[in-house]
């Protein structure tokens, strides 16, 4: 048998299509409910659907009266606030190419992406950094197309290019990684694979406005069920969410494990009796923590894997929980296979997580980059780089990057599967796993961990030669103050690496 899983394509994608018109459908089924609530310290801004989809549509009037055309390419250097969702659906409900990007770029790195894509216009909060353009649109003459009269909705061919996301390169080169209006409808998959997500739903996500993690599963999603989502203000604490979920009626939780640790750092019971699970993206989610979690709240976390470049396409959901240890299985409609040299592995065996590439949510391709996107593929696959194993029924054990992969005399192994099993000796707080250079040609493993104070390192080499086999066993504990984190909530092991070497040059 071997590591394929394919329940047949999806529905196709309806013909003519335009990304914000399906997202915004609910606010002519439910005009009065409540879209989004952002949960400050001084109150609650309510948007009913109603409200939303008129800014939106307002804020498309806005932008085509300043002589942009569909196809126009707009960045978007917005900050974590509701501008940031408004103009980016706005700008997609004209046809034009918006480009979102983290507020924490520096002027230089802006102007790399000014150079790539040759933005038509830029949105801009004056507190978010940004090189020079010919064409600013500032956040006070953006707010102000909300009232404007409402556009029609630009339809189009759904496999026309919708939108423009940067992700990090494994080379650590950032890449453009253009998407199809289309991408959305993929996101379908996801509702029954990974959210059990309903219109009766309210969806709190930790995360803020201007990361597509939120904008996806916290935003957009909800929308287009017709449910109510919930953000917190810019600047509220870890330790407050426990008290918003209850005091809000959250039924599904969503954050990177990282959010999920600093609320559990007080280890006190989270009395949040409507929520019904959470949700967990962006790097591995340590069974440790999901453990606390459940004991916390009383409530399962289910995590999902997925990448810039195709969104989530493998989890665990309600209906169809994760095996111990393992990220899921495949949503339903998706097709993912396990690929070695010379194509799919044999079930049990290391494969490179790859999916199909009629996947309506796989990226069209990387930017002016046609010979990278033409390597990413094998066949009928896209290939992620991700490590990972297949059971016979379809549940993924993820392993970890091809470039996170460690050698340890010649045999490789993942980062993840020592971090898991570090991260049950009592006392530390969060761990990172990765080979370091001690001289020329010579590597060892090396475990990077926070706690309150060091272990004593004969504690380590007790517990690990218990706990894992001798080619996976850390040579080096050493205790840091944190780990270092990208801005999308993901460990820098990299850093670690380049960090240490450095010091012991």
């Amino acid at each position: 048998m071997i590591s394929v899983f394919d329940e047949g394509p999806p529905a196709p994608c309806p013909k003519p299509f335009n990304m914000a018109a399906y997202v915004l459908s609910a606010a002519e089924r439910v005009p009065d409910k409540d879209a989004l609530l952002i949960l400050g310290e001084t109150g609650v801004e309510r948007w009913r659907y109603d409200a939303l989809e008129r800014a939106v549509r307002g804020t498309t009037t806005g932008l085509l009266r300043l002589g942009l055309v569909p196809g126009d390419r707009v960045l978007m250097r917005l900050g974590n606030t509701v501008d940031f969702p408004l103009a980016y659906l706005g700008a997609l409900a004209a046809g034009l190419v918006p480009v979102p990007t983290s507020a924490a770029l520096t002027r230089p790195e802006t102007a790399q992406i000014i150079a790539d894509i040759q933005p038509r216009a830029v949105l801009q909060d004056p507190d978010v950094l940004c090189a020079d353009h010919p064409m600013k649109i500032d956040l006070q003459r953006l707010r102000g197309f909300r009232d404007l009269p409402p556009a029609p909705y630009d339809l189009g061919d759904p496999n026309r290019l919708g939108y423009i996301i940067y992700t990090s390169g494994t080379s650590g080169v950032p890449r453009a990684v253009a998407h199809a209006h289309r991408a959305i409808w993929a996101r379908r998959m996801m509702f029954d694979g990974w959210y059990g997500l309903t219109p009766q739903d309210r969806v709190l996500h930790a995360g803020a406005f201007n990361w597509t993690y939120t904008l996806g599963t916290g935003l957009m999603d909800p929308w287009t069920v017709g449910a109510t989502a919930l953000i917190p203000a810019a600047g509220t604490a870890a330790s407050a969410l426990p008290g918003l979920l209850a005091d809000h009626e959250v039924t599904i939780f969503a954050a990177a494990p990282g959010v999920y640790r600093q609320m559990l750092k007080s280890g006190d019971a989270m009395r949040c009796p409507a929520l019904r699970h959470g949700l967990s993206a962006g790097e591995k989610l340590a069974t440790r923590l999901a453990e606390s979690w459940r004991a916390a709240s009383g409530t399962e976390v289910f995590e999902a894997y997925g990448m810039s470049e195709c969104s989530t396409f493998i989890s665990g959901a309600p209906d169809s929980p994760a095996a111990a240890g393992a990220l899921g299985r495949p949503q339903p409609g998706r097709r993912v296979a396990l690929l070695g040299p010379d194509g799919p592995v044999p079930v049990g065996e290391e494969g490179t997580i790859a999916v199909h590439r009629d996947d309506p949510g796989l990226m069209l391709g990387y930017l002016g980059a046609e010979a990278e996107t033409a390597a990413r593929l094998q066949g009928e696959w896209f290939l992620t780089g991700d490590q990972a194993v297949m059971s016979q029924d379809g549940q993924i054990t993820y392993l970890g990057r091809n470039d996170d992969m460690m050698n340890a005399g010649g045999y490789r192994v993942s980062p993840i599967e020592v971090e898991t099993a570090l991260a049950t000796l009592p006392g530390i707080t969060g761990v990172a796993v990765t080979d370091v250079e001690v001289k020329a040609d010579a590597r060892v493993i090396a475990a990077f961990y926070t706690a309150p104070a060091a272990l004593d390192e004969t504690t380590f080499e007790t517990y690990v030669k218990a706990t894992l086999a001798r080619y996976k066993q850390p040579r080096l504990f050493i205790h840091v103050p944190e780990l270092p984190m990208g801005a999308n909530g993901k460990i820098l092991r990299r850093a670690l690496r380049a960090g240490f070497e450095a010091r012991n040059d």
